[in-house]
């Protein structure tokens, strides 16, 4: 294993740019400290519109703070500061003026761990829903049952919607919170490392999701899982110490790494 000297000055190697895809959100040096501490550094890359897009590395490495800072929840955090710009279609989410829920509907986010709100099933997405300004009873039913049905959970719970969506399984809560953040009609799912706290068959069935819902949205996925990188990701981001190390196309980022922090992490990843 290489020493901490050797794997920072790898990560000076010149980062390859994802390309060959339309992009819908674009990053440019962007950069965010935290009490002197320098989290992300000069972070600059691309998001292809439709493909998953893993962001994969070890613990600490900022991959959680730049899936923050997409949907500006960077901003519960006052003694965060951040220079730089991320362009969602086209307009720079830190422009003044830039209304933070429209942002913010335009991603579903699913966490590490899956936290239904405190109502039943069915009113879980209703309540996004809701959000939208969609009211009309027979529209509601309709989207619910579309939702569900798009993270195969339809048929679990169709005849206990009114139930509490605590009572069903932590899995099932996990598909639950999905579709809640599909009921807003995003554009990207921002995904935390959502399988982290799942049993492997529960894990199997998100991950099958997402390679569905992705020819209807573009996904960033945050994982240290080497197997879920392979399995999932049609690009890859390996960061390092809150740097872009490596990026590109999943084939050419495992199958010909360049960087040696990459190859040892693949290697001991095996």
């Amino acid at each position: 294993m290489p020493s901490t000297i050797e794997l920072k000055q790898e990560t000076e190697v010149k980062v390859e740019s994802i390309p060959a895809h339309v992009p819908i959100v674009k990053i440019d040096k962007l950069n965010v400290y935290s009490k002197g501490t320098h989290i992300l550094k000069d972070v600059s890359t691309v998001i292809p519109k439709n493909k998953i897009t893993v962001l994969l590395g070890p613990s600490g490495c900022g991959k959680t703070t730049l899936l923050k800072c997409l949907n500006r929840l960077t901003d519960l955090y006052p003694d965060l500061k951040i220079n730089g710009s991320i362009k969602i279609d086209g307009e720079d989410i830190f422009d003044a003026g830039r209304d933070i829920t429209t942002i913010r509907q335009k991603m579903g986010l699913l966490l590490q761990r899956p936290y239904p709100l405190p109502m039943s099933i069915y009113d879980n997405i209703a309540y996004g829903l809701k959000l939208k300004g969609i009211r009309k009873k027979k529209i509601v039913n309709a989207k619910v049952e579309k939702h569900l049905k798009e993270v195969a959970l339809w048929d679990e719970v169709k005849d206990r919607l009114k139930t509490s969506a605590q009572r069903l399984s932590i899995g099932q809560q996990q598909r639950l919170c999905l579709a809640r953040g599909l009921a807003v009609e995003p554009e990207i799912i921002l995904a935390d490392e959502p399988s982290s706290a799942l049993d492997p068959i529960s894990s199997k069935v998100i991950d099958e999701e997402f390679l569905r819902l992705k020819s209807d949205y573009t996904i960033i996925l945050v994982t240290h899982s080497l197997r879920q990188a392979k399995r999932l990701g049609d690009n890859i981001i390996f960061m390092y110490y809150g740097e872009i190390v490596e990026s590109g196309p999943a084939e050419q980022v495992f199958e010909n790494p360049q960087s040696k922090i990459l190859q040892e992490y693949l290697r001991v990843g095996h």
